[in-house]
């Protein structure tokens, strides 16, 4: 071993590091600027498509149809990031390897189960029949639908994923106002809407909690984590597979099947049975070879956590499409028939430029959304991050039975902050209980927090020696109040969030309205 000194820095040391960081930047400079040329060339490739057609593809909705593809393309960089989001922040999914699935899945369930017809009037919010004429009509949602897609965009480049359903029911509700005045929106429907901003987020981080409040107390907190695993872990898994089941059945493939109640509870129970098995048997298999160790549990989560993460992707694709070619649709129908409907077909094109955009869009620009509900909110496992997507498939359930209105975004994003403030409590409590332990893990350094005790098992908390609550000297009180202190979810992410979401009706009705009056000014009409 060399007993020399380190050379000391040089000049040029210092301006190799310059020229490293300014070659970064220009290359996350050119990354950017692709990403955007890619996104033009594919709404060039929407209007060249829409303007062969001829008939009634006037340039007023090939313009609509450019503006679909670039709302679909904002719902893939924004909404997908729920379904996908908890699995790269626990890893169990590589960034690569989610966005893949995210994309696959998406477009299978808009393609497959998105269905041919859909409401023009989203929710119905405003009465169609008291818009003067079709011309009206297609210019409130074009309106509407680009409003939408630029609050998106904002909100997106922002970091705050937002209910692209939302979005859009403010643009049709600025929209019907600016073109037949205040009575022409439903405001009972308004009402419900608004209140899915607190039913949503509060009921997925409380079904979120609950779940891994469970597991903690009946498998990570036992002294035989492997024997807990065996007994519990199926009927959980199981739990989440009959849920999906029965989420699909009335979400996932309602535009193509409508299951009645006894055909969804039926099948929720044989795919519950048929997963309480089939883990069971997978945990027997591997229980010999498996350490006692939290991280062994959290091993058996990642292949549910996967086939999760495609389900919701499918279930958003079926259902999330309408909201980038339901207005484009209207558009076109009205067109076609010179009426106004509150029913319309999807041509296949339609469907297509809704499947693609919210490809592109997840390609392209959802890896920044991702990363802040998989990492940023707070720091997820596989457990916490198999509770999140079981409490979205359970919540909207839930919520479905009691006639509740809910955003699956709102559910996703309550749900990982719903597990970071119980790992906040249940850590500060032990911290209290155990200062001497709280010490250890904040020497340990742990990111984000106390992680070293979550593999803490109860013989390690009351070991010998471990001192009771006062018997710290004076630095090592200060250390255990900093500990006592610390915050598992960021709040500048809550207090943001939340912000996006309350004012993404409102903004998007109010630019909504602007554009309409805008449109009409400058004499752009059907």
């Amino acid at each position: 071993m060399s007993d020399k000194p380190p050379r000391p820095k040089t000049t040029l040391d210092k301006d190799l590091k310059k020229i490293t960081r300014v070659e970064a930047a220009a290359q996350a400079q050119g990354q950017a600027v692709a990403r955007v040329g890619l996104a033009l060339l594919f709404l060039v490739a929407v209007w060249i498509f829409t303007s062969m057609q001829g008939g009634v593809f006037t340039s007023f909705v090939v313009a609509a149809a450019v503006i679909g593809g670039y709302m679909a393309m904002n719902i893939g960089a924004n909404d997908v990031a729920n379904n996908v989001g908890p699995a790269v922040g626990s890893k169990a999914l590589t960034l690569v390897g989610a966005i893949i699935i995210a994309a696959i899945f998406e477009a299978a369930g808009a393609l497959i189960a998105g269905g041919d017809v859909v409401s023009t009037i989203k929710d119905g919010i405003i009465d169609p029949s008291l818009m003067p004429d079709a011309a009206t009509f297609m210019t409130a949602m074009m309106a509407a639908l680009l409003a939408a897609a630029l609050w998106l965009n904002l909100a997106t480049y922002l970091g705050a994923p937002v209910s692209t359903t939302h979005a859009i029911v403010g643009g049709v509700m600025g929209a019907g106002v600016a073109s037949t005045g205040f009575g022409a929106v439903d405001w009972g429907t308004m009402g419900k809407i608004a209140a899915s901003w607190v039913i949503s987020p509060l009921m997925g981080g409380v079904i979120a909690a609950a779940f891994l409040y469970f597991l903690k107390v009946n498998v990570l907190f036992k002294a035989d984590k492997i024997k807990a695993a065996r007994r519990w872990v199926p009927a959980v898994v199981a739990v989440m597979a009959g849920a999906f089941a029965m989420y699909l059945m009335t979400k996932g493939v309602k535009h193509v099947y409508k299951a009645s109640v006894l055909e969804v509870a039926i099948s929720g129970a044989a795919v519950y049975a048929a997963a309480f098995f089939w883990t069971r048997m997978r945990i027997d298999a591997r229980a010999a070879g498996m350490e006692n160790r939290t991280k062994s549990v959290n091993q058996l989560f990642v292949l549910p956590l996967i086939i999760s993460a495609g389900l919701l992707s499918f279930a958003h694709g079926a259902n999330d499409v309408a909201n980038a070619v339901g207005p484009l649709a209207a558009i076109v129908s009205a067109a076609d028939s010179g009426a106004i409907l509150t029913k319309a077909g999807i041509p296949l094109w339609v469907m297509l430029v809704g499947a693609l955009g919210i490809s592109i869009g997840l390609l392209l620009f959802g890896p920044r959304l991702i990363r802040t509900v998989g990492e940023e909110i707070t720091k997820l496992n596989p457990v916490r991050a198999f509770c999140v997507a079981l409490s979205a498939a359970v919540t909207v359930l839930v919520a479905s039975a009691l006639g509740l209105p809910v955003s699956s975004t709102h559910i996703a994003v309550g749900g990982v902050f719903g597990v970071g403030f119980l790992r906040e409590y249940l850590e500060r409590r032990r911290d209290a209980r155990h200062p001497a332990g709280a010490l250890q893990a904040l020497e340990a350094g742990a990111l984000e927090g106390v992680h070293a005790l979550e593999e803490a098992t109860p013989e390690l908390l009351h070991a010998p020696g471990t001192p009771a609550d006062g018997d710290t000297g004076d630095g090592e009180s200060k250390a255990v109040d900093k500990a006592l202190r610390r915050k598992l979810v960021r709040r500048q992410h809550a207090w943001g969030i939340a912000a996006a979401w309350i004012v993404t009706v409102p903004l998007s009705a109010g630019l909504a309205a602007v554009l309409y009056v805008a449109l009409r000014g400058a004499g752009v009409h059907p």
